[in-house]
């Protein structure tokens, strides 16, 4: 008997062992568990003591006839006895005379039988008292993986038993019949669970085969479907888990979901609300607190992200997010949503707050940093987001996103010192992310920045074979090729790019330029200028540029209006004010020429060669205004050499010297002259 004792209590001992070393695990906090895990916690007496001692024969039968296994015993898996009156107070009333009979054999008869019966007991009740809601209530009704221990107890007393009877010279083939029978029968069992465990699917539809009363399985079937993208499917499940347990707020949360995920907002709004009016209600002036699951809360989250996508229900999103944090003041996800509401709500300093705060409660999530980032960004402060997005690298150094922004915040600074990190960052961006084009585009976007040309090109095309119709990519090839004197293979590029986005303005005039200047196609160019116009008729850069074609076309009277009118666009302009004043000028001294009856002598000659250096003057503003036309001028300076033929010799050497002095005198003027057009 001392021996006996003395086991038992190092048993004891060591099982308090285990359950200090939980609590410490746990930090001396219980988790919570709502009333759906384990409705029997929060009934009312007698229910909760006979529901309780009712599941004692329910885990005993487990252990005896494990024929209906089921994964989750949850919600409404076992009734609940309300009443003495309810039979199946006989099934505990039976399991306690059964045990307390093995107590008494094992302590009032000595010998080897006794001591086996009592470290079989032992083995059965010490491991499963903390499941069994004796000293606090856990978040189960039942579960058969709590029965692993207690099980070897049980193995125990079987054996003994079967021991007990074979011995018996009479009853020793019915025991090992029954041996058998028993071992063959648990080996299919097995072989056949084995089957059921396969996935996630089939364990919860095996699990309602046993038992359709638990609106936690037909929520996991749900998700099992929902994980393999059956929306349709998934919605059924849920719904019916919504019909078994009405005020299950889960369900109704998963409904809602579902319902957005096949885009009928409408119906995930209600269900939302349904969820909603399910939690504890606040009431105003009235303090108590109330023990809500964590996943719960995320009620408030999702009403709010679905809502927020109209404009107009903004600060009805931002309400629900602050009930969130008042019900859990440590609830982060809350704190980060509200940071983004807030952004978008163009409250910075009140989403920097929201930031902040979730930081205090974890500084060590790179996300938070990388949000706060964002923040300044918004506030304009690039050096303060530089070093979130740093906070942010040194927690994750392959945060995408961080790398990413944090490289184009260092690219848009305009410093060349940086320019080496960022291509670094990019660089890491690309490793993490190889089918993202806008990697690449951005790399050669620094390459284009340091002048490597050779490096940007075959980074823009990297872009454009992962994304053909890459809009940036395309016109910044374009752009590239021509500024280094690759205009005809800038051509194909644009073509590819307006086949893609028709109405690309900027496409269109670096086409127009190309056609005037190298192909010479003038009608080509003037329909890009005129598709221009016809998609912004106020674009004085499109207009100009037309303008310039009918000169070309020799349509002076059309040039002329056309100007007068981009005047009347940009009235501030004082280039298109000079180039009209040289159209009419050129039209006046036509009009003089024929007019008069004279043959062309020296002075008709001199207006010529003069309407001639103004064009000249035309065209040399116009490369430095806007970058399109370019070239245009060498054309036009054959087409009037021809044009004036033996005329031009007739002027005197003084002449020419006075003409080449304005004209360099007006091209230093020019040169002041700000580039109209915007890069891309």
């Amino acid at each position: 008997m001392l021996q006996t004792l003395l086991k038992l209590i190092v048993l004891m001992f060591s099982t308090l062992l285990l359950v200090v070393v939980r609590v410490q695990v746990i930090q001396s906090q219980l988790p919570v568990f709502t009333r759906f895990d384990n409705p029997a916690a929060v009934s009312p007496s007698p229910a909760r003591q006979l529901t309780f001692n009712y599941l004692l024969p329910v885990n005993a039968w487990l252990l005896l006839n494990p024929s209906e296994l089921c994964c989750d015993w949850t919600m409404g898996t076992i009734p609940l006895v309300e009443s003495l009156l309810d039979v199946r107070n006989i099934a505990t009333l039976t399991f306690f005379c059964f045990l307390g009979s093995l107590i008494v054999f094992s302590l009032r008869y000595p010998g080897d039988s006794s001591k086996t019966v009592l470290m079989a007991l032992c083995l059965i009740v010490l491991p499963f008292i903390p499941a069994s809601n004796l000293f606090f209530p856990v978040g189960f009704v039942v579960a058969e993986r709590v029965l692993y221990v207690p099980s070897m107890g049980f193995c125990i007393l079987v054996a003994h038993g079967w021991k007990k009877l074979s011995n018996k010279s009479v009853l020793r083939k019915i025991s090992w019949v029954c041996l058998a029978v028993v071992l063959f029968t648990h080996a299919l069992k097995t072989l056949h669970r084995n089957w059921d465990w396969e996935s996630e699917y089939t364990l919860f539809m095996s699990a309602l085969k046993v038992n359709k009363n638990n609106a936690k399985l037909w929520n996991n079937v749900g998700h099992a479907l929902e994980n393999e993208k059956n929306f349709e499917r998934a919605l059924q499940f849920f719904i019916q888990a919504t019909q078994v347990q009405p005020d299950d707020i889960g369900a109704h949360m998963n409904v809602g979901r579902t319902y957005k995920n096949l885009n009928k907002t409408k119906k995930a709004e209600e269900s939302y609300i349904i969820a909603k009016s399910l939690m504890p209600q606040i009431i105003p002036g009235k303090k108590y607190a109330a023990r809500v699951a964590p996943n719960h809360l995320n009620v408030y989250i999702n009403l709010a992200n679905l809502i927020r996508a109209n404009e107009s229900r903004l600060e009805e999103a931002d309400q629900l997010y602050r009930q969130a944090i008042s019900m859990r003041p440590d609830f982060k996800q809350a704190y980060i949503s509200r940071g983004e509401l807030l952004l978008k709500m163009n409250k910075p300093l009140q989403a920097k707050e929201a930031y902040l705060r979730a930081l205090e409660l974890d500084r060590t999530n790179a996300d938070l940093w990388y949000n706060l980032a964002i923040v300044y960004i918004e506030l304009k402060d690039p050096t303060e987001a530089l070093k979130n997005f740093n906070r942010a690298l040194e927690l994750n150094p392959a945060h995408k996103l961080a790398l990413f922004n944090s490289a184009l915040l260092m690219q848009e600074s305009g410093d060349a010192r940086l320019r080496p990190e960022a291509k670094q960052r990019l660089l890491n961006y690309v490793k993490e992310e190889p089918q993202d084009a806008n990697g690449y585009f951005n790399l050669g976007m620094l390459a284009m920045d340091d002048k490597k040309d050779t490096e940007a090109e075959a980074w823009m095309k990297k872009a454009i074979r992962l994304q053909p119709n890459f809009r940036s990519a395309l016109f910044n090839l374009a752009l590239l090729y021509s500024q280094t004197a690759k205009e005809l293979m800038a051509l194909p590029i644009l073509e590819d790019l307006l086949r893609y986005y028709p109405d690309h303005t900027k496409g269109l005039i670096l086409k127009g330029d190309i056609l005037m200047n190298q192909k010479k196609d003038i009608s080509g160019a003037k329909m890009c200028f005129e598709k221009i116009l016809k998609l912004d008729p106020n674009n004085v850069q499109g207009k100009h540029n037309l303008c310039v074609v009918y000169f070309e076309e020799k349509d002076l009277k059309k040039a002329e209006e056309c100007l007068v009118e981009t005047l009347s666009l940009a009235p501030h302009e004082e280039y298109i004010q000079r180039h009209l004043n040289i159209v009419r000028s050129k039209i006046a001294s036509l009009s003089a020429a024929e007019q008069s009856s004279l043959p062309a002598d020296g002075i008709a000659a001199v207006e010529e060669k003069k309407s001639f250096e103004n064009l000249k003057e035309v065209k040399n503003e116009k490369k430095t205004a806007q970058t399109t036309v370019k070239g245009q001028l060498k054309n036009k300076k054959r087409t009037e050499k021809t044009n004036m033929g033996k005329e031009t010799s007739k002027k005197s050497t003084k002449e020419i010297k006075d003409i080449e002095k304005k004209r360099v005198a007006a091209l230093k003027r020019l040169e002041e002259i700000e580039r109209i057009l915007n890069g891309e």
